[in-house]
């Protein structure tokens, strides 16, 4: 994973968990890697992985089952979504509007341009 200066490490590990769960990879109720095998996989310091899941357990995105792991909370998708649709609306489309104008680009230009993304990303 590479990790971007402008935001705490803990923060990109939670979008990478939200990212899995929100695929499907992850699915609700299951439970997912502990915190040293996620450290190793990402190679990063385990505390900074505890963080990301206690950051995740207080969203109500993942919960801890004593003695069994950490587990995909049943209603995780909402929330994230939710979460991240919020954050997308109030920090990112004010910018991306903002190029948008700046470089005058059209609507129908980024509806055609995000329906080819789909496709070639997220083909169902």
């Amino acid at each position: 994973m590479n990790f971007k200066d402008k935001e705490a490490i803990y923060l990109q590990i939670a979008a990478y968990v939200s990212e899995h769960i929100t695929l499907g990879k992850w699915l609700p109720e299951e439970k997912i890697p502990s915190v040293r095998d996620l450290a190793v996989e990402l190679q990063v310091n385990p505390n900074t992985v505890m963080r990301t899941y206690e950051y995740l357990q207080n969203q109500e995105i993942l919960f801890n089952k004593r003695g069994m792991g950490i587990f995909v909370a049943p209603d995780a998708i909402v929330k994230i979504k939710a979460i991240r649709k919020e954050r997308f609306l109030q920090q990112e489309l004010p910018d991306f509007f903002r190029s948008l104008y700046l470089l005058d680009i059209s609507l129908d230009e980024v509806q055609k341009r995000y329906e080819a993304f789909k496709t070639e990303n997220y083909p169902n």
